[in-house]
């Protein structure tokens, strides 16, 4: 095993190490992570060899950069004597290479000349082979970590410095390739590129597997699926978003404009309650952001009081085959769709499969929504993203075999309190909606 230096992009830091976990997994690579810190952008990880380092990163959405550790230290002293210690038996592999410095600083910079003063401090490493600047052999990266506000405050040097020999970039810049500014068909609940490539990396999104979005909206996760080569599959109780504007402003219209046609299984209208899709272990994944139902109360197919409105219930008998017909909808508690996900998950996924889902939390910790929980599902993930006073969490799932799950913890949840909350408005139904109008203000 050998030491390792990955550069995270400083933003959601919470998902930096789930999502590299979780690219482990897809390729295969036994991983140990030596040091991580959400302060800091950089991260020490033990992998088999450079390629198996190549192969962990290559479609990495949070990791910049991976570099093979040759030393680190508090000042030049340490890093020197650690260089020395740790990669003297690789000099001799890259003498004839051609090569350049580069730096890499987190919170500080360095004028031209005191960057050659710290890069003269390597002279003595072996190597005969041309300083070339423009794609060079090997590129030694001197990472230096400074104090925060280090430039105003005339801090003269970091607090830490590691040395690398660059092994490869992530695929970051595939952010802007989905950039949602440059999509065709978009709404409001479309959820930003990076995060939905993010999400379908931590769930496992690989060639080969197939994936399902219950609430697919203009088809935002599916697309990251695609990307990264799953077969994707979506419904949405609102068949106007799936169906767009025409061919090209819509969901299949945004798989067209990135050429992955292929890659989408189908779509169709239908909510996670009621739902044409057998309760099989077909699912190798299961991503999505359901509703949080702060500008509308959250619904679901069916009639809120038969008894009151019996025409409803005729014309769906009669009408409810052709293709204009608009199904009426009910309120829908916001803890039992959440609850509902689960089953869903359950009942659909492979062993091993996962369910990555967003859902909305406050940030005071007695007002938090508690992530569901069920026997047959492990989380694997708790990432959060924080705006002002609430957050939302990607939760990610491992489905469990069934081997793993014991009866009685089976037959307890079967037992349990089935959700429901007193009430038929939709503030009634959402814990989430009532503290996002009182500003999540506590009661007392």
């Amino acid at each position: 095993m050998m030491d390792f230096i990955i550069k995270f992009a400083q933003a959601h830091e919470t998902f930096r190490i789930p999502e590299i976990e979780a690219l482990a997994t897809i390729e295969n690579i036994p991983l140990k992570i030596i040091q991580s810190d959400e302060a800091s952008p950089i991260c020490i990880v033990q992998l088999p060899s450079a390629d198996a380092a190549k192969k962990l990163i290559r479609r990495s959405i949070m990791a910049q950069s991976i570099h093979e550790l040759w030393g680190s230290g508090k000042n030049m002293e340490e890093l020197n004597e650690s260089v020395r210690a740790t990669s003297s038996t690789e000099w001799p592999r890259y003498k004839n290479s051609s090569f350049k410095f580069v730096f890499d600083s987190y919170q500080g910079s360095r004028s031209k000349s005191s960057q050659l003063s710290v890069i003269n401090n390597f002279q003595y490493l072996p190597f005969e082979g041309p300083i070339i600047m423009k794609n060079p052999d090997e590129i030694f990266t001197i990472l230096e970590l400074w104090p925060w506000n280090s430039v105003p405050m005339g801090v003269e040097h970091p607090d830490y410095y590691h040395l690398g020999r660059f092994i490869a970039n992530s695929a970051r810049d595939v952010v802007l390739k989905f950039d949602l500014k440059k999509r065709q068909y978009i709404s409001t609940t479309s959820m930003d590129s990076e995060l939905a490539l993010i999400t379908a990396n931590i769930a496992l999104a690989a060639p080969g597997k197939i994936f399902y979005d219950p609430f697919v909206g203009t088809g935002s996760f599916p697309i990251a699926c695609a990307h990264f080569g799953a077969v994707s599959w979506g419904s949405d109780i609102d068949g106007r978003s799936i169906r767009g504007e025409g061919n090209e402003k819509s969901l299949k219209g945004n798989f067209g404009q990135y050429d992955i046609q292929s890659f989408l299984g189908d779509v169709f209208a239908a909510d996670v309650t009621n739902s044409p899709i057998c309760r099989r272990r077909v699912w190798d994944g299961i991503v999505c952001d359901p509703p949080y139902g702060v500008r509308e109360g959250l619904r679901v197919l069916g009639i809120k009081d038969p008894e009151k409105t019996p025409w409803l219930v005729e014309r769906g008998l009669k009408h409810g085959m052709e293709f204009d017909y608009v199904p009426p909808k009910k309120p829908y508690s916001f803890l039992a769709i959440l609850d509902d996900i689960l089953v869903l998950a359950v009942e659909t996924l492979v062993d091993n499969g996962r369910l990555s889902f967003w859902m909305p939390t406050a940030n005071e910790e007695d007002q938090q929504i508690s992530a569901p929980a069920h026997p047959s599902l492990e989380i694997v993930a708790n990432c959060v993203q924080v705006f002002n006073k609430w957050s939302r969490r990607l939760i990610t799932y491992r489905r469990r075999p069934d081997s793993e799950v014991s009866k009685e913890a089976l037959e307890l949840y079967a037992d349990r309190e089935i959700i429901s909350e007193v009430g038929t408005t939709a503030n009634e139904l959402n814990p989430f909606r009532r503290g996002y109008f009182r500003k999540f203000q506590s009661d007392s």
